[in-house]
């Protein structure tokens, strides 16, 4: 098993593995999916000359922002509750960077917003997938509600 960043996944690249004494670069197709297996002829058990395949297969690191279902992402964005009830436009980080979400007014706790195709990239004919993004409502501090 090889577990990559979730931006790894997203983007494609380059990963550095150790395999028995040796370090390997594996190139990572963008939009890969946990479960698929990568390849690498002549690089497994046996001597130099007659060293069969080595297969690795895919699995996403845990995130310290984002959940994955499918190719969606999930996102957790805490908003202060005169934003959610007024309204805002607040910048969202996502695979690709920061975006602009605006939040309607009147938006209440659990609320989910949608940014289409922000998510893992598709495969093939496959579209990519979408952030979906939950609105997680503050309740403000009581000491910055007390005015001297």
């Amino acid at each position: 098993k090889l577990a990559i960043p979730l931006e790894v996944a997203y983007a494609g690249g380059m990963q550095k593995i150790g395999i028995d004494g040796r370090t390997l670069e594996v190139k990572i197709p963008a939009g890969i999916r946990p479960g698929q297996v990568i390849r690498l002829a002549g690089q497994g058990q046996g001597q130099a000359n007659h060293r069969g395949a080595l297969l690795l297969e895919i699995d996403y690191r845990p995130h310290g922002e984002f959940e994955v279902d499918g190719r969606n992402i999930l996102f957790t964005l805490p908003v202060a509750p005169w934003d959610a009830a007024l309204g805002t436009t607040v910048s969202v980080p996502t695979l690709g960077g920061p975006v602009d979400l605006r939040i309607p007014a009147d938006s209440e706790a659990g609320r989910k917003l949608r940014l289409r195709g922000r998510g893992l990239p598709g495969v093939g004919s496959k579209p990519a997938g979408d952030q979906i993004v939950e609105l997680e409502v503050l309740a403000p501090r009581v000491d910055a509600l007390v005015t001297s």
